[in-house]
């Protein structure tokens, strides 16, 4: 120290100084980084529908896993389904329509089904093609 010519108090005081500003710009990191996490997690749950279901609810079922015919127009909901039981963790007991196997799927992959109670007649219009005239 005394061939650099520096003084030692003054170099501790200024190494005290690095320290503690490095603990303040560290705790503003962590303080900002909770910030945007609140505001991702408002941000996310404004957009989560709540979906309540009752015993004997029909539901349809979200099928993740179906690979076999990619395409636009195939639909991944599956059913309806029964609603047998709600469980409070969120797990709900479905039963099928055709047989009684019940099994337990998450909530989330559940929407309310909207089917129609009786079927509704469609009149078909028959459209028919302008006669031409046989004049010359």
């Amino acid at each position: 120290m005394k061939q650099l010519n520096l003084d030692i108090e003054a170099a501790g005081t200024t190494r005290v100084t690095e320290l503690h500003e490095l603990d303040e710009f560290r705790h503003f990191a962590f303080e900002s980084t909770r910030l945007y996490k609140e505001r991702m997690k408002q941000l996310h749950d404004k957009n989560i529908v709540e979906r309540n279901f009752n015993p004997g609810d029909m539901v349809l079922l979200y099928n993740s896993r179906l690979r076999l015919f990619p395409g636009k127009l195939k639909s991944r909901w599956c059913g309806p389904f029964r609603v047998v039981k709600v469980f409070p963790s969120g797990a709900i007991e479905i039963a099928s329509e055709k047989d009684s196997h019940t099994f337990r799927v998450n909530g989330q992959r559940l929407k309310p089904y909207v089917g129609m109670d009786e079927p509704k007649e469609v009149s078909m219009i028959h459209l028919t093609k302008p006669q031409r005239s046989s004049e010359p």
